[in-house]
């Protein structure tokens, strides 16, 4: 058994975003390097065991995050770095693998909730539409100089950038094409209790991000796709028209329909009641002491008195036997004689030549 490292994607930001796979490899883990500004405190508390290694990777070197990898291949530790997000996206994961496998160490990823879908979520708007965009851009920070030949193909485009430059980001899309009125998301902190979440466009997009003080690294939605829908009004449904059908209820709708949540419990109780058995499994897995080797068997059966030939087929007479059913009496095959070709010889003449000798 060597040590292992799972890259796990804590989602944008709130607790109930997480996995159920990314909550239970927090559970077995020994270290958890995670980063308190972008992962919120009660997804590593609910989960994490007391007695495990919380490290915040934000305050550490990238060379003592390696000497926490060699500590974990020489103690065989279970290590969980968390990404906010998806680990896929902007978080570096091909450095650290490698610099794992150089280690001898194991390691997995898990997926996670992206900003990007996140944000799309809070204004309910699909990215990829097939009359307005089938495609979408992603653009880190790294790239953002290259957004005007990105906005050239005119789809949706998901931007990270800062915050304090996006006067140099607005230049960029209107040289790449975008109108002014193009519909802009800008997001930052999703799903955190302080997230910032406004819908703009193109022209005013600078004013916003002044006006909501964001500097730091946010997120930018930008394409037709994020346009608001017109509002439309349905006729509504008088019942005579047309047969109305209502749905039936099946025993997995009873099932999905009984209550969870205990009255007095938090909100987010119901999504913890779901995963709580196999957590608790899994911290008393690694915590629970070393169970002592069984004895040999040969101690347990040595003062044992050896039965004889006839009182072991008195025993096994005394215990009742099934009797035969007719299907093993349709295995029975009637007794077949065969018959010698040999002409035996008589018995007189044998016995005259023992006397004769």
């Amino acid at each position: 058994m060597t040590g292992r490292v799972s890259f796990v994607g804590a989602g944008p930001g709130a607790a109930d975003l997480i996995t159920v796979r990314g909550a239970k490899r927090i559970a077995e883990a020994d270290v958890v390097l995670w980063a308190p500004s972008v992962i919120e405190a009660e997804c590593v508390r609910e989960h994490a065991r007391a007695d495990a290694e919380l490290v915040d990777f934000s305050r550490v070197s990238d060379a003592e995050v390696v000497e926490v990898y060699r500590r974990a291949s020489a103690g065989k530790l279970k290590v969980v770095r968390l990404h906010a997000g998806d680990p896929s996206l902007w978080g570096g994961l091909r450095d650290q693998r490698d610099a794992c496998g150089r280690l001898g160490l194991e390691t997995d990823v898990v997926p996670g909730v992206s900003q990007v879908s996140a944000a799309a979520a809070v204004v309910g708007r699909e990215l990829t539409t097939s009359d307005v965009a089938q495609s979408l851009l992603l653009v880190g920070p790294d790239t953002a100089e290259h957004v005007a030949e990105f906005a050239a193909h005119g789809t949706t485009m998901a931007i990270s950038a800062s915050g304090a430059r996006v006067g140099l980001l607005v230049e960029r899309l209107r040289a790449g094409g975008y109108a002014d009125d193009t519909p802009v998301v800008v997001a930052y902190k999703v799903s955190l209790p302080d997230e910032t979440v406004a819908q703009t466009t193109v022209g005013e997009l600078e004013a916003c991000v002044k006006e909501h003080k964001l500097y730091r690294t946010t997120l930018f939605l930008v394409g037709k796709v994020l346009a608001q829908p017109a509002s439309r009004r349905r006729a509504p449904v008088v019942e005579g028209d047309e047969p109305v059908r209502r749905p039936r209820p099946s025993k997995w709708a009873a099932r999905a329909s009984r209550p969870v949540v205990k009255s007095g419990d938090s909100p987010s109780a119901a999504a913890w009641s779901a995963v709580h058995d196999w957590q608790e499994t899994a911290r008393t897995k690694r915590s629970a002491p070393a169970k002592p080797k069984a004895e040999p068997l040969l101690e347990l059966v040595v003062d044992v008195p050896e039965q004889t030939p006839v009182e072991a087929s008195v025993e096994q007479d005394a215990k009742p036997k099934p009797k035969p059913v007719v299907a093993a009496a349709a295995k029975r095959k009637p007794a077949t004689v065969q018959a010698s070709t040999t002409p035996r010889k008589p018995s007189g003449s044998r016995a005259k030549k023992k006397r004769v000798n």
